[in-house]
């Protein structure tokens, strides 16, 4: 059974959503502050958290941003009344693997859940557990859900790991965004939607803090593609 924590001061949200998600069939968590998320967060380390934005003490965006940097690769969701696209890249940019808009409807967060679970997951079942690039320093092991670069772990969040692992598979395919959206996001691309411009922006900045650089390339008015070294 899949745990989700649900995080809103809103009291007859976060009881709407419990009651969609227990029929079907995820145990549910709930808090309605933020040291409260990162209490739970810790202490029960639930397989998806869906996070509000605004939040008593600790808002969402710190919240998400405290648990990335103490390592959890837990999935996060965002629910947001923010409209504008640069608050909802921002929230991205911290950490988040996927945004929720305010109002929206029970069913489509149900969905949204279930999306980014399957994504997240191993039910996929890869050609290759595991697989090399780079020489053999890049090292994508699709089971224990990790990718190293000469034997240290990178520290990516479960939709930067899922995004440099499609791109890894095909070194050389361009990978246009509504390919990567489709495959790496799960859902349908919209020719204005820059989510994928923004993981990509944190994977490359992740991969040049471990010393690695050139390995995801844009290719200009179509993609980005992988170049094996």
């Amino acid at each position: 059974m899949k745990k989700v924590l649900i995080v809103d001061d809103e009291k007859k949200i976060v009881h709407v959503l419990k009651a969609y998600l227990e029929k079907e069939g995820y145990q549910v968590l709930t808090a309605h502050d933020g040291n409260s998320a990162l209490s739970l967060s810790r202490q029960e380390t639930p397989d998806l958290l869906l996070l509000d934005l605004m939040l008593p003490g600790i808002n969402g965006e710190e919240v998400c941003r405290t648990l990335r940097q103490e390592g959890s690769k837990m999935p996060v969701i965002m629910l947001t009344a923010k409209t504008d696209l640069d608050d909802k890249l921002y929230g991205l940019g911290v950490g988040a693997d996927d945004y929720i808009t305010k109002p929206f409807s029970p069913q489509e967060v149900v969905a949204r859940v279930k999306s980014v679970l399957r994504r997240t997951s191993d039910e996929s079942g890869p050609l290759a557990d595991i697989f090399s690039r780079a020489q053999g320093n890049l090292v994508v092991d699709t089971l224990g859900h990790k990718i190293s670069w000469k034997g240290s772990a990178l520290d990516l969040t479960p939709t930067e790991f899922k995004l440099l692992e499609t791109m890894a598979r095909h070194p050389g395919w361009v990978y246009s965004r509504s390919r990567l959206t489709e495959a790496v996001l799960d859902y349908d691309y919209d020719g204005f939607d820059r989510t994928i411009d923004v993981h990509i922006k944190n994977l490359r900045r992740k991969l040049k803090q471990s010393g690695v650089s050139d390995l995801i390339q844009t290719v200009y008015g179509v993609g980005y593609k992988f170049e094996d070294q």
